[in-house]
């Protein structure tokens, strides 16, 4: 008998830690539509009777102005909690990530956009605590870029409003949440997406607490020499002084000495023709202004056969070569910034908002491969070239002066006395 009843207890156990999981899931979903609703329901309020007068000035605001009607001043009562966002953009479009270039579009002012357009930032921008990881240039792309600041939360967590509490468990905060990516993936534009988020605690900052940082650099074969690149680059890896590898910036930066962990060539599994796409793959703590696009462009150079490998051993010799030879970088548009290290931070994304954000990216890179099959449907019906307008074997080289014997700028001290001279 006493058997009987503790097998029925155990089915009944069993029963309701069923039930209470349905029951979970089913709150979980609730939340997520509860969230939509007071998103709608709050854009209802604050636009209301105004609706039209902010539609007729709409044409009149000047760019980066706010468009929405939205005052984010309006969200300090509501809950917060402070984020980590990874960010993707193809970069060729915006004039670099950071806004302070007062140049548009930029990446960073089409996230704000977003924000402040789904309600999710509370107060303003420097009450968010804002902070990223790296200031793309003009250009260039990225799939693993970081941000963190305050965002609206639905969690009613103690002390989340001001982000002082300490006792915060992080790892439970995820049922019932604003789906992020979800809700800004909806109004961003279509090269602009969020990967993921991860709350984090508030003396995370999205720039100092990266422990490292990869880029690639995509670039076609052709006839370069790549055992003599890799052996150039071979000389990069470690502690160097790379005043001579990048655009110096002397009023703000007064330490050249970066750390490259990794640098490595490979061939991906793209080919046109007999072409083949390789990548460079740099990784390290930190990077200087315009340092890869820099060091990529000499690699090129060794890989040509215009310079030496020993052109790099020269070039990190700032002891003896304290003006950097003028040269021009590598081009912006095949650089990628990879990814961003940082210390148990483990970004998360819904299974819903994981498949959209698939589809849209397969969707992208159909687009664009449809481009390329016109431009190369218009290459198979160029008008045929005669014989004597065939190019001959015999091609002049393009003159090349040595890097070494190159007019230099100036150096870092000059340029620092000039700076002092002035202020």
């Amino acid at each position: 008998m006493a058997k009987q009843l503790n097998s029925v207890d155990s089915d009944l156990i069993a029963t309701l830690q069923a039930r209470i999981k349905e029951l979970e899931a089913e709150n979980t979903r609730l939340l997520s539509q509860f969230a939509d609703c007071q998103i709608q329901e709050m854009e209802k309020k604050l636009h209301g009777a105004d609706a039209k007068e902010t539609k007729s000035r709409k044409g009149n605001r000047k760019s980066g102005e706010n468009i929405t009607g939205y005052n984010s001043r309006f969200m300090v009562h509501h809950s917060k909690r402070y984020v980590a966002l990874k960010v993707m953009y193809f970069g060729k479009r915006y004039y670099g990530f950071a806004s302070e270039a007062q140049m548009e579009p930029t990446v960073e002012s089409e996230i704000f956009k977003a924000l402040e357009k789904t309600r999710l930032l509370v107060g303003d921008r420097k009450e968010s605590q804002y902070s990223r990881c790296g200031r793309t240039d003009k250009g260039v792309s990225s799939v693993g870029q970081v941000i963190a600041l305050f965002l609206r939360s639905n969690l009613k967590i103690s002390g989340a409003n001001d982000g002082s509490s300490e006792e915060i468990d992080l790892e439970r905060q995820y049922e019932g949440e604003i789906d992020y990516v979800r809700v800004l993936n909806r109004v961003l534009p279509n090269d602009i997406r969020i990967m993921g988020w991860c709350p984090v605690p508030v003396n995370f900052h999205a720039r100092f607490s990266c422990l490292s940082r990869q880029y690639k650099y995509f670039f076609w074969k052709e006839n370069l020499n790549i055992l003599e690149m890799e052996s150039a680059g071979k000389k990069l890896i470690g502690e160097h002084d790379f005043r001579n590898f990048c655009k110096m910036d002397a009023a703000n930066v007064h330490n050249y000495r970066r750390n490259i962990t990794s640098l490595e060539m490979s061939p991906t599994d793209v080919r046109y023709g007999d072409n083949e796409l390789w990548v460079i793959q740099i990784r390290g703590s930190a990077f200087l202004w315009h340092q890869v696009r820099c060091i990529v462009a000499i690699l090129f150079m060794v890989g040509k056969g215009l310079e030496s490998p020993n052109v790099i051993d020269m070039l990190l010799d700032t002891t003896s070569i304290p003006r950097k030879p003028q040269y021009t970088m590598a081009s912006e548009v095949p650089l990628v910034l990879q990814s961003c290290e940082f210390e148990d931070i483990k970004f998360i994304c819904s299974s819903d908002s994981g498949e959209a954000l698939r589809v849209h990216l397969v969707n992208e890179c159909q687009s664009y491969q449809l481009q390329a099959a016109i431009f190369h449907e218009a290459l198979l019906n160029c008008v045929p070239l005669s014989d004597d307008q065939r190019p001959r074997d015999i091609k002049k080289k393009p003159s090349h002066v040595p890097v070494m014997l190159r007019p230099t700028e100036p150096s870092y001290e000059e340029r620092h006395a000039k700076f002092d001279s002035k202020t």
